[in-house]
């Protein structure tokens, strides 16, 4: 084999080798590098814990060398049955710790053999649970080069030759070294490129949502396609919050860039919008905040934001917008409109105000949000990008579509080839609450008030056939209006509205929020929030414009026996309510 000759075939091995990001691949490749050129028989094995786990070889050659190794992969040009039952690839199993596989492990650096001898053909075999390796070891010629790379042993690739051919010389162990570095190389890699994609599978698992939140009134759905797919993260999110009053928050955005850091500024704006939400702020305040708080995150901390409210009994959506792009109103009876919100500047720049738009909503309308990937392409007009969107829902008769349908088929028309941006697409169905399950009333500030409120709830709950509720949802009630009662200025309001829980909310115009705290025995006070916490499915306060709302939640029916009381374990769980205990 001349110079020429043996260049061209380290050039085309090491190519072969390094043509993929996949371990087994890699060993693969390395393994029919090295036959029939260089041996007769190649096996390539690696720590047991770099398939399983990922996990990084251990710091020390000798270290590794003791370490279970897995037979990732076999090449030979015999016949198939001649190796395949003896050694087996996927085969666990532990080097001869006198042999040379151990050695070259445990040292760095290549042994190898002249011939196989009998006293190690019958050591080797001891450490192979698969069959008996000596009459395959007899006499042949044995190399044993560790893979080896950034000082770490990650394992080795054995070689065999049958007596006929001559034992490895300088050259073949010097070429075989060259080959194992450039396998060795590739294996790390994609240890750690799997290392990477699975960071940034849980960092995307953790910063999106996984699957859509059932709301009253609502249906969503929604789909995400990475900009890179080999790092399937990046800056785009969405969201659907439920607030007071069965209002859902609907939010989408766009951070500035790629990658990872990208994901990471998302997962703090999406954390701050879930705050934020949770204070029922309007949704020109929201963005005002993460405006301040970008800003000081750094300068260069910049994305779009579209922020909406959703009221399923006003039957009406409020919008503010940060520089992201208008969503699409699919009407119920197919028409297409673009909804037009004061843009605004993105989250990050400072300085500038956001304003909010409000929308009239008709049962079985379709929201549609999307980020700017959906839309852009090199060398075309954003503006007609958008207005051919609108044109192929008006196509794909969007109404006739579940959510889920409707998103699969914007993305169907995107050019997986050709997209460049993260793709974020949210569609919510708009449905509304029917006025027959919203129960509203006005009520004086005064003592009396506590027993009309009571027989109202009695009377609404009995006519919607929820009459095994009333007892739990009378006594909740009162303490909410009794505590109320005391700082209100102006007229309660109480609301109920019966969807698939029972959800009561009491409103005045004090901006004192209450505080959950457990009563000693001899207090007075303090047993109002208690009650309702363990009585409640869920509970919650926030700030209004002109005061608070209290609220709570009851299950209609998960937590009811037969007859529709609650359970026998339900009874146990909880404090058994008494309608004549005293208000706090």
């Amino acid at each position: 084999m001349d110079l020429r000759d043996q260049l061209w075939f380290l050039n085309e091995a090491t190519t072969q080798i390094g043509a993929s990001l996949d371990t087994v691949d890699i060993a693969e490749s390395l393994a029919g590098a090295m036959v029939p050129r260089l041996a007769d028989f190649a096996s390539v094995h690696l720590l047991d814990a770099l398939i399983v786990d990922g996990a990084p070889a251990p710091p020390a050659p000798r270290a590794t060398a003791a370490s279970p190794l897995r037979r990732v992969a076999v090449a030979h040009d015999e016949p198939p049955a001649f190796w395949r039952d003896v050694v087996p690839e996927g085969a666990v199993h532990l080097m001869y710790p006198a042999g040379p596989g151990y050695e070259a492990m445990a040292t760095g650096e290549p042994v190898g053999l002249d011939r196989i001898d009998d006293i190690h053909a019958v050591a080797m075999s001891r450490t192979h649970h698969t069959g008996d390796l000596r009459p395959l070891l007899a006499e042949r010629a044995y190399l044993a080069v560790p893979l080896l790379v950034r000082g770490r042993v990650l394992g080795c690739v054995t070689l065999t030759r049958r007596p006929n051919r001559p034992a490895f010389d300088d050259v073949d162990v010097l070429t075989v070294c060259q080959l194992a570095a450039q396998g060795a190389l590739g294996i790390d890699n994609a240890r750690l490129y799997r290392a990477q994609r699975a960071a940034t599978a849980e960092l995307q698992r953790d910063v999106l949502p996984a699957t859509p939140p059932t709301v009253a009134g609502v249906e969503f759905a929604h789909r995400y396609l990475p900009g890179n797919p080999s790092v399937e993260v990046g800056g785009d999110w969405y969201d659907t919050i439920a607030l007071p009053g069965s209002r859902t928050a609907i939010v989408i955005g766009d951070v500035m860039g790629h990658g990872a850091r990208s994901a990471a500024m998302m997962g703090h704006l999406r954390t701050a919008v879930q705050t934020l939400a949770a204070l029922d702020l309007p949704p020109d305040q929201i963005l005002r905040q993460l405006d301040n708080l970008a800003q000081r995150l750094g300068d260069d901390h910049l994305a779009t934001c579209l922020y909406a409210v959703y009221d399923p009994i006003a039957r009406c959506c409020v919008l503010a917008n940060a520089g992201h792009l208008p969503p699409l109103l699919v009407r119920r009876d197919g028409r297409v409109e673009r909804v037009e919100v004061p843009t605004g500047a993105p989250i990050g720049v400072g300085g500038v105000a956001f304003d909010t738009v409000e929308i009239t909503i008709r049962d079985g309308d379709t929201l549609l949000l999307y980020t700017d990937g959906l839309v852009e392409e090199r060398g075309q007009d954003l503006e007609e990008r958008i207005r051919a969107l609108g044109e192929r829902l008006r196509a794909l008769d969007a109404p006739a579509l579940s959510p889920d349908a409707l998103c699969d088929a914007v993305i169907a028309t995107v050019e997986r080839d050709t997209y460049e941006d993260d793709i974020a697409v949210l569609a919510a169905r708009l449905g509304g609450i029917p006025a027959q399950n919203v129960a509203h009333w006005l009520l004086a500030a005064q003592p009396v008030t506590v027993t009309r409120a009571r027989r109202l709830v009695e009377q609404t709950l009995a006519a919607w056939g929820l009459s095994a509720l009333g007892e739990v949802a009378q006594l909740l009630a009162t303490e909410l209006i009794t505590n109320a009662i005391r700082y209100a200025t102006r007229p309660i309001e109480l609301r109920l509205l019966r969807t698939s829980t029972l959800l009561c909310e009491v409103r005045d115009d004090d901006h004192y929020l209450p505080i959950l705290r457990e009563a000693g025995g001899l207090d007075e006070n303090g047993r109002g929030l208690f009650l309702v916490s363990r009585l409640a499915r869920r509970w919650g306060v926030s700030r209004t414009t002109h005061g608070k709302v209290v609220w709570f939640e009851l299950d209609l029916g998960a937590a009811a026996g037969q007859d529709g009381r609650p359970s026998r374990e339900g009874r146990a769980a909880l404090p058994r309510p008494r309608v004549q205990s005293p208000p706090s």
